[in-house]
């Protein structure tokens, strides 16, 4: 079931999205007191359920696929197992506590494990999508498109299981439920300790789009850049003595993250600052708090790009997941339904020309 040709990613998102607009027409449904029209639970489940398969019997050879395998071969099964190998684990705990527990109570198989995280993460993005993207197809698309899928789910998978608990509780982010956002994070954290750099930006990205918190955000990254030496000795004093101490030298090393991957994921800000008039007309408040964290994730990614791409360039994608949500929306409210057409034809052809670059030109894959 490994995929062997990387275009069947994009191929099967045509081919799905195609047949589902033929067979299985959208539904009407009331989101946030509005009624809007939603592709139903099944057909978006089946569009996105090949992914979880090619992520679970994906190539070892692939990003850390060969050292999650191992690992995961490497637990000794069995129930009385469990709570001996977690506390025998120096960090992510609740990661270790996944791997023990679905071996000694699910099953040995490496591949299926594998399987079952990609469902789980996939489902989260389905159920946001679904719930508030204009257009669950594109979002879905642009998330396969931009590599993301392939980043994160064939690579960085412990991370993303922090990054898809936190992002199935935007819905509470919505609604100000600042205190079960909290309890979300610090789950979160359990598995992936980088998940901690958000529980400042549950307050800082509610309210209107562009708020002062988002600019003074921005500023703070600008002088961060500004006075990049101070930031990265800083940065590199605060590693001591914690569980990223042994990347200390990887991160005074690295050159930063490719200026075509910063300027990519910050079309959607830079987007929305040009039709933040649209933004503040309609005052969304879905839409306020997926500008608020298309802002952040451009200034991550910003300031990824002057210091690690490997360290700091891992933490916009706790963020860039609302991009998907935000240009679907612009793109419907900004544009008369004719030119709106246009222009998903330019993004699907602009992020299609995009995972050319980077799994073809950069992965050497395609």
């Amino acid at each position: 079931m490994a995929i062997q040709n990387y275009w069947w990613l994009l191929i099967w998102m045509f081919i799905a999205g195609g047949f589902s607009i033929v067979f299985a027409p959208q539904q009407q449904e009331i989101v946030l007191g509005q009624k809007c029209y939603r592709w139903n639970r099944i057909s978006a489940v089946l569009l996105a359920l090949p992914f979880a398969v090619w992520a679970g019997w994906r190539p070892d050879k692939f990003g850390d696929t060969g050292m999650y395998r191992a690992r995961f071969q490497n637990i000794a099964a069995g129930v009385s197992n469990i709570i001996p190998y977690v506390r025998g684990q120096a960090k992510d705990r609740g990661y270790a506590f996944l791997e023990a527990a679905f071996k000694s109570l699910i099953s040995q198989s490496d591949k299926l494990f594998l399987f079952s995280i990609a469902l789980l993460q996939l489902l989260c993005l389905v159920y946001i999508y679904r719930k508030f993207s204009r257009n669950y197809w594109l979002s879905m698309f642009m998330f396969v498109a931009s590599t993301d899928y392939l980043s994160w789910m064939h690579n960085g998978m412990r991370q993303f299981i922090a990054v898809t608990i936190i992002f199935a509780a935007l819905p509470l982010l919505i609604k100000k439920r600042y205190l079960l956002v909290t309890i979300a994070v610090l789950i979160a954290v359990q598995v992936h300790l980088s998940a901690l750099i958000c529980l400042p930006f549950i307050f800082i990205v509610n309210g209107r789009a562009w708020n002062m918190r988002t600019v003074a955000f921005i500023i703070f990254v600008l002088l961060g850049v500004l006075f990049i030496d101070r930031v990265t000795g800083f940065i590199t004093d605060a590693m001591m003595d914690t569980a990223y101490e042994g990347d200390i030298q990887i991160f005074i090393e690295d050159d930063g993250t490719n200026i075509f991957r910063v300027l990519f994921y910050s079309v959607p800000a830079i987007m929305s600052l040009f039709f933040r008039r649209y933004i503040h007309a309609a005052d969304d408040p879905v839409v306020n708090v997926c500008t608020n964290l298309s802002i952040v994730a451009a200034g991550f990614y910003l300031f990824s790009y002057y210091t690690s791409g490997i360290l700091i360039g891992r933490l916009p994608i706790y963020f860039s997941l609302a991009n998907y949500i935000l240009i679907p929306w612009l793109i419907t409210e900004v544009f008369s339904p004719s030119s709106a057409l246009l222009m998903d034809a330019v993004f699907v052809g602009v992020y299609t020309s995009f995972y050319y670059y980077q799994v073809g030109v950069t992965w050497g894959l395609l």
